[in-house]
């Protein structure tokens, strides 16, 4: 099995792989142009839908942004990724439709075996984080590796979210915790 599989299967991989460092590289080269553009500009929105492993219609990423692979990132449609936002996409990350994501905001999946000898010969692994529709994360809020944030929920401004949200929930703290459930004073959307 290639290290670019055993990565995308959430499994420790050599990150000194050629074609890992292929991989990050392409991501890299992809990622300095995105960042020499503004959210909106046709140039813009063309790099990024070749960063990205997807970006959804109506959704805008601005700049400057900060991600390892690029590819390993998925974006629903219409949301809103603010500045210096920083997504460590060792592992997917998915984002749903309609998410705000607050400046310096940190998504990480990638982490690292205990053992300190495990340690030395640099293998990764991802943990993938998936973050629900309606979602808002606000500014400096940071998401640990193998984290879901339910629809609809709130973190508030520099949250440490280590553990899963819920559906509807407003989570603040370090570590996060849910603190109440979101008002909602619209009514309910039809795919509810």
């Amino acid at each position: 099995m290639s290290e670019r599989e055993k990565m995308r299967r959430g499994e420790a991989f050599d990150g000194r792989d050629a074609e890992i460092i292929a991989l990050r590289d392409r991501g890299q080269t992809l990622l300095r142009a995105l960042n020499q553009h503004q959210a909106g500009d046709a140039r813009h929105a063309e790099l990024a839908g070749q960063l990205f492993g997807r970006l959804g219609e109506q959704s805008l990423v601005s700049t400057p942004f900060c991600c390892e692979f690029g590819a390993n990132i998925e974006i629903g449609r219409h949301s809103y990724i603010n500045f210096n936002v920083t997504m460590l996409d060792v592992g997917p990350i998915l984002i749903g439709d309609n998410v705000m994501i607050a400046p310096n905001v940190q998504i990480y999946t990638a982490t690292h075996d205990e053992d300190p000898l495990l340690r030395r010969d640099w293998s990764v692994y991802g943990k993938p984080v998936v973050i629900g529709d309606d979602v808002w994360i606000g500014g400096g809020a940071i998401i640990c590796p193998g984290v879901s944030i339910g629809a609809r929920s709130i973190i508030g401004a520099g949250a440490v979210v280590t553990r899963d949200i819920p559906a509807d929930s407003v989570a603040v703290g370090n570590p996060a915790r849910v603190v109440r459930s979101v008002q909602r004073t619209a009514p309910a959307a039809a795919d509810d």
